[in-house]
């Protein structure tokens, strides 16, 4: 494996393609040993099969707002491999949304869901619509305009979406309401589905559980535990309301959660109605974090800064892509911080990471953190299937030993010579052996 070589042909094939070539030399980087050590990957050009999605989909989306006024978005569908299982990723919807970052998500999906170990094969999608702002019934005419192309592509043997950024309870509700009406099917086609119609109990919660369940065995390696540690969270969605749920039932103190518009610091912790009051905010489609500190006289709100300058025991990125830099890691090392989780895809910058592995802080990435959510897609799948359903607890337990195994994969893949964990690189492996090995088997196809 020539990573310089791969590396210059991907960029040459991908033109301007940030986030994708990022997400791409993230993985090879820390493969290419391993790679390199078994002849079989390179005699079947895997690395260079393993980078090109099996499919790309995009079309176009025409809907009429509330004025009466025809809009069009761009819908996209990218399903990137499926040798382990039907392709399985979110929908996001979001201005952001590009080619780019639906190739660099669903290349990530690909191995995040090799690490569950559960039948998936990675996939991502969405548009560049933004909810924010709209009504409820412009949302539903957008879903459905979105699905009548999509139902021709996707189901519960070929590929399962679900929801991401923009896309929760009411989009998955409305998409899969005219998945059945175009298909003539009640099947498990989407996860993320309300419970009065084949959802999973916990779903909603199942990111930002498995994140913080993932990250108490992060400290076990260190005989450390969640009580009593000050955390602080980027984003107010439903990752963030989970993660915070969870720190808090574990004894941890929760000091920040942000929006696009700046952070609210909590220096005593969050209380319960505090991280009820998340779902209000998520709900309002606002995209704003500011009005919490005028429902609280305990929040301070800061505008326009990012939580990575408190002082605190763990960070999680729980928003966006790159959202933490490497400026921020240095001021987080300076603080003290002694664990950093990524809940969110690629929340940190290489920089980032870099100055984390350098300190030897034990860093948790998205792939393996925030593997929870689809993990409980999967259990949603299974549950369908069985037409039958597990309850919390049973949920939950599943969840939790799902990602402990995830975690122990990626010590035994990415412990070093001195005792660090390198869990990106114990992530990486572990998600491409499986892949990888179905892939052989398979033939060139």
């Amino acid at each position: 494996m020539d990573l310089n070589k791969i590396m210059t042909d991907l960029e040459a094939k991908n033109p301007g393609q940030v986030e994708f070539l990022q997400a791409a030399r993230e993985v090879l980087e820390t493969i290419e040993e391993f790679v390199n050590e078994n002849p079989i990957y390179n005699e079947n050009a895997l690395i260079e099969r393993i980078v090109e999605p099996e499919r790309v989909l995009m079309f176009r989306v025409p809907w009429t707002d509330d004025n009466g006024n025809v809009q069009v978005n761009r819908g996209y569908r990218v399903e990137f491999n499926s040798a382990i299982g039907p392709y399985k990723g979110g929908l996001r919807f979001h201005p952001s949304v590009n080619l780019s970052i639906l190739k660099f998500l669903g290349f990530e999906q690909t191995f995040k869901n090799s690490l569950t170990t559960l039948p998936m094969g990675g996939g991502k999608g969405g548009s560049d619509f933004n909810p924010k702002g709209k009504s409820d019934a412009e949302v539903m005419r957008f879903c459905q305009a979105f699905m009548s192309e999509l139902f021709r592509h996707i189901g519960p043997n070929t590929d399962v979406p679900a929801g991401d950024i923009g896309v929760g309870g009411r989009e998955i509700g409305y998409l899969y309401g005219m998945y059945k009406k175009l298909r003539n099917e009640f099947t498990g086609v989407l996860t993320g589905k309300g419970m009065s119609f084949g959802g999973s109990l916990i779903r909603p919660e199942a990111t930002g559980f498995g994140g913080i369940y993932y990250t108490k065995e992060m400290l076990a390696t260190k005989g450390d535990k969640l009580d009593g540690k000050t955390a602080a969270l980027s984003g107010f969605g439903n990752v963030t309301w989970g993660a915070a749920l969870k720190l808090k039932e574990l004894g941890a103190k929760v000091v920040t959660v942000s929006g696009p518009d700046g952070y609210c610091l909590i220096e005593n912790g969050m209380t319960d109605d505090m991280i009820d009051y998340l779902l209000e905010l998520r709900a309002s489609n606002n995209d704003v974090v500011a009005p919490m500190a005028d429902e609280f006289d305990e929040v301070k709100f800061f505008a326009g800064k990012k939580p990575w300058e408190v002082k605190v025991d763990m960070a999680f990125p729980c928003a966006i892509q790159n959202e933490l830099n490497g400026d921020d890691a240095k001021a987080l090392i300076a603080n003290g911080v002694k664990y950093v989780s990524e809940i969110s895809n690629m929340g940190c910058t290489p920089e980032a990471i870099e100055a984390f592995h350098e300190a030897k802080i034990l860093f948790g990435p998205g792939k393996a953190v925030n593997a929870g959510g689809v993990a409980v897609s999967g259990l949603e799948m299974a549950q369908n299937s069985m037409r039958y359903n597990w309850t919390e607890k049973e949920v939950d337990a599943k969840l939790h030993q799902i990602m402990s195994d995830i975690h122990a994969a990626g010590v035994k893949y990415g412990t070093e010579a001195d005792g660090y964990i390198n869990y990106v690189k114990g992530s990486n492996i572990a998600g491409f052996i499986k892949v990888a090995d179905a892939m052989i088997a398979q033939g060139i196809v």
